[in-house]
């Protein structure tokens, strides 16, 4: 069984070899730690410069050294940080002679994140949005992280929570000074207030979700056969990722690759030629996929005839450098994949389009957790509304209240933490 009482140690820099390794070091022994490579004291918080030395004497590194004593610091321990030379000899001698140390131990995955949940220092909304800024691959994702890591999601939640148990205070206050539970002993604006403050988490519910910005926009690349699908999707994309022929059905199965344009992230889907007659078995496969991702789309790009594609699909003429080639009428966008050819126009309208349904940067954005807890506090505030009888009114409420605190994680299980954790890197 893991020690959780114990001191831990871990590289929480990048791999190395790199100029500068950081090793962090958490718990009760953290400051023996620092006696017994450094042999002395440091001042809270002000930059070093020590020798280290292995349990015999002999010399390690030269390190800048910083001590923060809990629990103003980053877990809510005692921490410590040695700033080494970024080559791995050097902190594999570190963290060996640390090893050498009792009480201490190497750090499992995310422990460090984990031990400043434990004590305070964070809640598991702010947890969950560094999870998501150490995965965060483009722009967008990273500022829509950085406004949940930073705690713009938990100071909506913990507004709420005060104004649920304000509304529970006067509940409270109507029982204590009635003879009956009657709706006439409400107070005044009770039922306007919960429904405005409904009214205020039913529009978070209703916001896009966080997994969209993890996933990306999508956008399903559909038509017959021979259209075009692959060669826009390889220019779309700046790869070669699909196979581009003049043989008809030469795409057999559904091809997605994601990327990032101006910032926010997209998965293209390049998908099978869409025929009546595709009744050769594998073609037949990717036809079926090929439908199925129809419906998963955020953006259809219809390179079929005019008129046939799914309802919304965006009308894309391909092949406009081909003076035989057949052009749409009324198409959205023209292109040419060989030539260019309003392949950054087509590109500047997906990110106008991803922008008015992606969550805006800044802006608290639920994941399904979230949004599964969320959504059972409003339900019970709903409730709470809509109830005459006083004792049913504060149970509402007091379910509402353990919703919000599920949510921050100030109730919660082992197992969810477990898989939270499990996605951080060791040393975070």
């Amino acid at each position: 069984m893991v020690d959780h009482q114990a001191t831990i140690f871990a590289v929480s820099s990048g791999s190395p070899p790199a100029a500068i390794g950081v090793i962090r070091i958490s718990g009760p022994r953290a400051k023996d730690a620092l006696l017994t490579l450094a042999g002395r004291d440091f001042v809270p918080r002000q930059a070093s410069l020590a020798r280290l030395r292995d349990p015999q004497g002999a010399v390690l590194d030269h390190a800048l050294v910083l001590w923060f004593p809990g629990p103003r610091s980053a877990t809510g321990e005692d921490c410590a940080e040695l700033h080494c030379h970024g080559g791995r000899a050097v902190l594999d001698a570190v963290q060996r002679s640390l090893s050498e140390i009792e009480g201490l131990r190497p750090a499992e995955e995310g422990e460090f994140t984990r031990r400043a949940f434990a004590n305070g220092r964070i809640d598991l909304a702010e947890a969950e949005g560094l999870a998501d800024l150490l995965e965060a691959e483009t722009e967008w994702q990273r500022a829509s992280a950085i406004a949940s890591a930073g705690g713009r999601l938990s100071s909506l939640i913990e507004g709420w929570r005060d104004a649920s148990l304000r509304a529970a205070a006067e509940i409270e206050a109507a029982l204590d000074f009635s003879d009956e539970d009657d709706v006439a002993q409400m107070p005044a604006r009770f039922a306007e207030e919960l429904d405005d403050l409904c009214a205020e988490i039913g529009e978070l519910l209703d916001a896009p979700r966080s997994e969209k910005i993890k996933e990306g926009f999508r956008v399903v690349l559909a038509g017959p056969p021979n259209s075009g699908k692959s060669t826009l999707f390889n220019a779309l994309t700046d790869s070669e990722a699909a196979i581009t022929s003049p043989i008809a059905g030469t795409t057999r199965d559904v091809i997605e690759r994601s990327v990032a344009i101006a910032g926010i992230p997209f998965s293209l889907v390049d998908t099978a030629g869409l025929r009546e007659d595709g009744n050769e078995p594998i073609e037949a496969i990717g036809i079926a996929r090929a439908r199925a991702e129809l419906s998963r789309a955020d953006c259809i790009l219809w390179l079929g005839p005019e008129g046939e594609g799914p309802s919304g699909a965006w009308e894309i003429s391909t092949k406009s450098d081909d003076a035989n080639a057949m052009q749409k009428a009324q198409a959205d966008h023209v292109v040419s994949a060989v030539t260019g050819e309003g392949i950054g126009a087509l590109k500047a309208a997906l990110v106008e389009r991803a922008r008015a349904v992606l969550p805006k940067p800044g802006e608290a954005a639920l994941n399904a957790r979230q949004h599964a807890r969320l959504a059972e506090a409003h339900a019970a505030l709903r409730a709470a509304g809509q109830q005459r009888d006083l004792l049913l009114i504060g149970e509402e409420l007091r379910q509402a209240r353990l919703a919000f605190d599920r949510l921050i994680g100030r109730a919660t299980t082992e197992d969810m933490l477990d898989a939270l954790f499990s996605r951080f890197c060791i040393g975070k």
